[in-house]
């Protein structure tokens, strides 16, 4: 079966701002596909081209079989979209929302209704149904701008950081719910910041950076690209922690990172519980006291650092129009 999401080359341009510079993607049907990177990499970008919203400069792009330019109009029929921010409206009720959807996808009155009592089940918002959205916390309102993008049963589906500003319990809620959309077929195109949410949901991840794929692979394959355990250790005196680092730095098989408010070094090795062991002797033989002391595996920001040269970390703001 051809790709779902195919771009080729796509260029986009603000002024002297290079939004994205040759991005390339191929998304198999019935996947999930993630665009992981920082603010400013290109992932809100691709997906406004990917959804008919901007034209590209240059490049080529389809979606669901339809080009994302010459067939924008017989496209929006196929495809849904949730931003990074819920496009709710607070003073209808949430059944209301759903309702206004359906009838701006032509779906008529009757059926705009059912439609919208079916998705607020799903979304376990029935209770709050009739309530007006004001008054709705923020992952019901991520639920249901979520439900709003499938309305109209599309194939294809975008989430644009569809989690941030959540808190972790409302987060796995709607990772759950988006789960269970995947298991029944749909197309997932999902940006992201968070190696977790990535490693829970996408089959495949592109990371991103300066508008263009910097790698892709699953979410253990990118991490094995930056190499295996970390040593995450924290002093508890500030002066200690230039000795740890001096200490630590014949353990390392890449660049250490030193975080002076946390007192924290984080050390990449080899051979794990072997490397925290020897970390923990050299410093205790001189006098240096440590907090705590774990293994863990490479985090969002290792990656990018390894790839990038600079963490993942807020740099550019992303640019739309």
């Amino acid at each position: 079966m051809p790709p779902a999401v195919v771009a080729e080359g796509l260029v986009k341009k603000y002024g002297d701002v290079m939004a994205l510079d040759g991005m390339d993607l191929s998304v198999p049907e019935g996947t999930v596909f993630g665009l992981l990177g920082p603010n400013g990499a290109g992932k809100t970008t691709t997906v406004r081209i990917l959804t008919t919203l901007l034209k590209p400069d240059a490049g080529h792009a389809t979606v669901a079989g339809f080009d994302v330019v010459g067939d924008a109009q017989r496209l929006r029929s196929h495809i849904g979209a949730s931003g990074q921010y819920a496009a709710v409206d607070d003073h209808l009720t949430g059944a209301e929302n759903l309702e206004m959807v359906g009838r701006l996808y032509h779906l008529g009155t009757k059926r705009s209704k059912e439609r919208a009592r079916e998705l607020l089940e799903c979304f376990d918002l029935t209770q709050a149904a009739d309530r007006p959205v004001q008054g709705y916390s923020g992952g019901m309102r991520r639920r249901l701008d979520l439900a709003g993008a499938l309305v109209a049963n599309p194939p294809v589906l975008f989430l644009d950081e569809p989690t941030t500003g959540l808190d972790p319990r409302a987060r796995a809620g709607l990772w759950d719910v988006i789960s269970e959309l995947v298991a029944g077929g749909t197309t997932l195109l999902l940006t992201t910041q968070y190696m977790e949410e990535a490693d829970r949901l996408a089959d495949r991840i592109a990371v991103v950076d300066h508008g263009r794929v910097i790698a892709l692979g699953t979410a253990d394959e990118l991490k094995d690209q930056v190499g295996g355990d970390r040593i995450a250790l924290t002093v508890t005196d500030p002066a200690d922690l230039e000795t740890a680092r001096r200490l630590l730095a014949p353990l390392a098989v890449g660049e250490m990172q030193a975080d002076t408010t946390a007192l924290q070094v984080t050390v990449p090795v080899n051979n794990g519980a072997a490397s925290l062991t020897n970390a923990l002797a050299r410093l205790a033989a001189e006098g240096v006291t440590v907090r705590d002391a774990g293994l863990r595996r490479p985090t969002l920001d290792d990656v990018f650092l390894t790839l990038t040269g600079h963490e993942a970390a807020e740099n550019v703001k992303e640019h739309s129009r």
